[in-house]
């Protein structure tokens, strides 16, 4: 009795574990040098921008939005050369929206153990590299019609690492979409809470799934 009750907890953990939200694989090293960008200014549309992102563990997934309270997006010969973006820490709005998620998740993922928005009220990205995305059999983006490798220095509760992921950027006149789907590792930015393995069913990945939705004006 007690071996099925073992495998059949095993099997539990292994097909929760496949139904976690997979991106691309994201390259973090340390923060690079951020050159000047020459080019037209597209001021990124906060209304209609958004970054998504799915938090998981044994058997639960948590998914939930910010907002950007700023950015722009630095483009010459339809190519995007640089650019920034301010995301608000304090807009987290999760899909899950019974009240032990919004009355008891929530203000946890705020909390000193998560974003620690009294403390780091908003994270920031700033491009540091745009290339042409090359995928190879090993390589593959799950972002359909990706086109380039975005880099960036990603800065999240007062910590600075570089990050390097595939996207689809579509330029269109005066407008600018671009979408990306990747994963990071959290510990990367001092989040550790609820890592350690140990914990059974209370365990937290570190692995974070992040959805970019763009968008972006020219002027």
């Amino acid at each position: 009795m007690k071996s099925t009750l073992f495998l059949l907890s095993t099997l539990f953990v292994i097909v929760s574990c496949d139904n976690a939200p997979q991106g691309d694989t994201t390259v973090i090293t340390d923060e690079k040098q951020v050159t000047s960008a020459a080019g037209e200014t597209f001021a990124v549309d906060t209304t209609n921008s958004r970054i998504r992102f799915v938090g998981y563990g044994v058997g639960k997934n948590h998914p939930g939005t910010f907002h950007l309270s700023s950015g722009q997006v630095v483009v010459a010969n339809n190519t995007v050369t640089g650019g920034e973006f301010n995301i608000n820490i304090r807009s987290l709005d999760l899909e899950q929206k019974e009240s032990m998620f919004q009355n008891k998740l929530k203000p946890h993922l705020l909390s000193g153990d998560f974003f620690d928005a009294d403390n780091f009220s908003s994270a920031r990205f700033e491009i540091t590299n745009v290339q042409t995305y090359q995928p190879n059999s090993n390589d593959t983006s799950i972002v359909d019609g990706a086109n380039f490798t975005v880099s960036g220095n990603f800065t999240l509760r007062n910590t600075t690492k570089n990050i390097s992921f595939p996207a689809h950027i579509e330029l269109d006149g005066s407008t600018l979409k671009a979408v990306g789907n990747f994963d990071i590792d959290r510990t990367q930015w001092q989040i550790n809470y609820g890592n350690d393995k140990t914990l059974g069913d209370k365990f937290i990945s570190e692995k974070v799934n992040i959805e970019l939705d763009l968008r972006a004006n020219k002027g």
